[in-house]
Order: structure tokens, then C-alpha cells, then sequence
């Protein structure tokens, strides 16, 4: 059970599990044959008003990181979309697919973490 990122360019693998895009627009260039895709959960990427606004500027990601996740939070088809990303992590590897240059200040990598350490929270619960 673990929730990994990569880019939708890179080659796709059977170590990926799971492989979810989790942009809102279909990246240039791909064709669904080349995605290789188990779902698109686009509902679970930020909106394109904070997309555009952020705008992978390292300067902006802590704030972009609190924004995208209230939208996550106080959006009902984004919270599902979000807790569908967790269910499934609960059950196996999922990898989670994006368009972005920047690997570091992207969408995805919030998404991970968050998952992750949700995942993390329930199987706490569980063992306790």
C-alpha cells in the first residue's frame, strides 16, 4: 500500500499498480493507448483559477499547498475524488500520474503525501 508519483511521459511499468492521472486537462502529446490508464480523477486536481494562479512558482507552493487543499476539502466532487484516491491506495500501489516539467513543486506531490499519510492514519487505527 503505498502512493507514488510520475510523470505521465515517463514509460509505463507493472510496478506502478494502480495508474491514476490526476490532472484536470488531458496532457499534450499522449494518447490513452500510451497512458495505460486505470482511471483520470480529475476532479481531484486543483481548479484551473489556482492552477493558473500558482503556476509551479516555488515562492507560492505553501500557500498554493493550504488552497488546493481547502478546495479538496470544501468541494464535494473533490473530497470524493480524494477519498477515492485513498480507498484505492488502502488496497494497493497506486501510481499517480501528472503532466507537470516541475517535479518538485507540482499538484501531485501534495496529493502523494497527503494520501500517504492518511493511509498511514488508518492503519494506526486499525492496529490499535
Amino acid at each position: 500500500m503505498a502512493v507514488v508519483i510520475k510523470r505521465i511521459y515517463e514509460n509505463n511499468s507493472k510496478e506502478d499498480g494502480k495508474r491514476v492521472l490526476v490532472d484536470r486537462i488531458w496532457p499534450r502529446g499522449i494518447s490513452k493507448e500510451q497512458a495505460a490508464l486505470d482511471d483520470w480523477v480529475k476532479e481531484a486536481a486543483p481548479s484551473s483559477e489556482l492552477r493558473k494562479w500558482f503556476n509551479h512558482d516555488k515562492e507560492k507552493y505553501e500557500l498554493f499547498a493550504k488552497k488546493y487543499k481547502n478546495e479538496l476539502q470544501s468541494n464535494n466532487k473533490s473530497k470524493e475524488a480524494y477519498n477515492e484516491l485513498v480507498n484505492l491506495a488502502f488496497c494497493g500501489k497506486v501510481t499517480l500520474l501528472y503532466a507537470s516539467k516541475n517535479e518538485t513543486y507540482n499538484h501531485a506531490v501534495l496529493l502523494r503525501d497527503w494520501i500517504n499519510d492518511d493511509i498511514r492514519k488508518k492503519q494506526t487505527k486499525r492496529e490499535v
